[in-house]
């Protein structure tokens, strides 16, 4: 048991450091975006360079903050039977859905994806529209890190789940267990 806490641990802090590296790409899309407007509305100038860059900033910033959204409980779910439950039942529902939801999905997706992206390396894929950024096949590789980066997230879930259920969450610091307020009841 004392494995699986560790596993929760290094890929929790693994998800929390990428997450809080890629935010800082939206302060880059703010930036960025705020530029292509003043250029093109004050001083009639644009550039598609520029305006590749800050819609590829934030496909990176979404993609590998995935992770992070899931470590720290920020990705859609129905709360209607959730949030009342108990620690016991939410462990339950966390373990299923991983297993029979997040887990297949992101297989599939590192499956189907792989080629594609491999494609995009071997073709050094660029931007389609002229004068647009190279480096496409970068942004593409997201999609993959995005899914290994759920993934990974995603067996930590379960694993924090299986420590729950046996009565060994205490094994966790408490960064690592739900959210306090989601600890109602048993």
């Amino acid at each position: 048991m004392s494995a699986l806490a560790f596993f929760v641990r290094v890929v929790n802090q693994l998800n929390e450091w990428v997450g809080r590296a890629v935010s800082w790409l939206t302060l880059g899309v703010v930036l960025v975006c705020f530029s292509v407007v003043v250029l093109r509305y004050v001083f009639n100038i644009g550039f598609i360079w520029m305006q590749d860059i800050y819609v590829w900033l934030h496909a990176a910033a979404f993609t590998l903050g995935a992770g992070y959204a899931l470590l720290h409980d920020h990705h859609v779910r129905v709360d209607i039977l959730y949030r009342p439950a108990g620690e016991r039942y939410k462990a339950w529902l966390n373990l299923l859905g991983v297993l029979v939801l997040l887990l297949p999905f992101v297989t599939l997706l590192v499956y189907w994806g792989w080629g594609y992206v491999i494609r995009s390396w071997e073709l050094q894929e660029r931007s389609q529209n002229v004068g647009g950024m190279p480096g496409l096949f970068i942004v593409k590789s997201c999609l993959i890190g995005f899914a290994v980066l759920v993934g990974l997230q995603g067996l930590s879930m379960a694993a924090r789940s299986v420590l729950i259920l046996t009565g060994n969450a205490a094994l966790l610091p408490a960064r690592d267990l739900p959210p306090a307020d989601n600890l109602e009841g048993a």
